[in-house]
């Protein structure tokens, strides 16, 4: 005679139970990986799974080359463009409030803030009077700028002044503009050349006030400096003082540069900007903001490159309908027993959908890792070089790999081929026990 011991606690789970495998995953495994009495469905599942992966190494490596891009051209721009740039509603400018100042450089990850003064004006010169240039006319406190600063670090003939030197303000001007201008910095016994700027506002003197002093600016050139291409053949620097001289604008400047620390903190610095200055009366704009049509075209370019690659997964995920429909029919008596058992409708949908996630999960996973492979060999070796490099400041496709890409890619191209398991897994489901099991196969 024996008797029953207590029943166990609902909360207290069987020492089998633990690891207890899901036997729908199980059965999914079983189905994709089992020897068929028709080869062609293993085929068709193997070329389903190779045209996931290619697809998402098409789409990694296309999307890291144009992030490539985009980050090359952005570090181009912001090299001389500010992180933040503050400028007035009104067109005309503002003039510079010390209670501004200390709001823009409250924050910790200010590196720098300038007012500067920029127009447009005509650079007249002497020896060359036929090539006479309309140039971006920039002023700006020569005191806020450092050694690390790119135009100063780009000043390779001659030196970086603005500042009145006996009497004559200074000018810097881009090399490639001075080389077609013939003009110099000078340097032992030779003197720099002197250029004058006649901007809007003086143009409108000369004809409106014949017997006033001459409008035209002379300055002196103390320097030559060589960046971008459009850049040197279009801009100028002078001392903020004189910009404003030469614009007429008194007191007013046209706004105010910030430099970050970190370019990753624009946004919060932005937002962080707005909640603390007038809105009314000054606009925030971002190095994005300053760029923002060339900006959005490439944005454009990349999403319609990963809409025309992302076919490659879509068609392959058509494949995964034919060749799991394929495997419903040809393991329905299996699928009769199995429901037969009791196993539910939902389970066995379940199954058929897990081999779609198998499916996608092997083709996503093999191409992100080769995706990676190539994206990385081009980022180390620069194995595709672009065709006419000798006329690019890069010799190769640059690569930028982003975790978000990754992630975007990979996620869909197995969701997609679990939604194309859904026509095939609906179908298994609805399957009768008793009509399978008649049937013959």
């Amino acid at each position: 005679m024996f008797t029953l011991g207590p029943a166990p606690h609902a909360s207290q789970t069987p020492d089998f139970a633990i690891d207890k495998v899901d036997y729908r995953t199980l059965i999914a495994k079983r189905y994709l990986t089992s020897p068929r009495s028709v080869s062609l469905i293993s085929r068709i599942t193997a070329i389903s799974a190779a045209g996931v992966a290619l697809g998402v190494a098409a789409l990694i490596v296309v999307l890291s080359v144009l992030n490539g891009f985009f980050d090359f051209v952005r570090d181009m721009l912001v090299s001389y463009d500010p992180h933040v740039r503050i400028v007035s509603v009104e067109e005309r400018g503002f003039e510079l409030d010390d209670s501004l100042m200390a709001v823009v450089a409250a924050w910790p990850g200010v590196q720098s803030a300038s007012p500067y003064v920029e127009g447009k004006a005509m650079l007249l010169h002497d020896s060359r009077s036929d090539v006479n240039k309309v140039v971006v006319v920039r002023g700006i406190d020569a005191s806020a700028l450092t050694e690390d600063d790119v135009v100063v670090a780009g000043t390779t003939f001659g030196q970086f002044s603005v500042d009145r030197v006996d009497g004559r303000p200074g000018l810097v001007m881009g090399k490639r503009l001075g080389e077609r201008l013939l003009i110099s910095p000078g340097g032992g016994s030779a003197p720099a050349s002197r250029v004058a700027l006649l901007s809007a506002p003086a143009i409108e003197r000369m004809y409106t006030r014949v017997l006033s002093s001459s409008p035209i600016r002379q300055f002196e050139v103390r320097g030559l400096f060589q960046l971008e291409t459009v850049f040197d053949e279009s801009h100028v620097f002078v001392g903020l003082s004189e910009a404003q001289s030469l614009f007429r604008m008194g007191r007013s400047i046209s706004g105010v540069d910030v430099r970050l620390t970190e370019l990753d903190e624009t946004e919060a610095y932005r937002d962080w900007l707005v909640e603390r200055i007038d809105t009314e009366r000054y606009e925030v704009l971002t190095w994005y903001d300053l760029q923002k049509s060339l900006y959005d075209v490439m944005q454009l370019e990349k999403l319609g490159a990963s809409l025309v690659l992302f076919l490659i997964v879509i068609v392959a995920a058509f494949n995964i309908i034919g060749s799991l429909t394929m495997i419903v029919i040809e393991k329905r008596r299996d699928v009769g027993a199995l429901r037969a058992m009791g196993v539910a409708a939902r389970d066995i949908r379940r199954i058929f959908l897990t081999e779609g996630a198998l499916i996608g999960g092997v083709g996503a996973g093999v191409g992100l890792a080769l995706g990676l492979l190539l994206s990385w060999l081009q980022l180390q070796f620069g194995i595709v070089s672009l065709p006419g490099s000798e006329n690019f400041l890069i010799d190769a496709y640059p690569v930028s790999i982003r975790f978000l890409d990754l992630s975007i890619v990979t996620f869909s191209a197995v969701g997609l081929c679990i939604l194309a398991a859904w026509y095939p897994a609906h179908r298994a489901a609805a399957i009768e026990p008793a009509v399978a099991l008649r049937s013959d196969g």
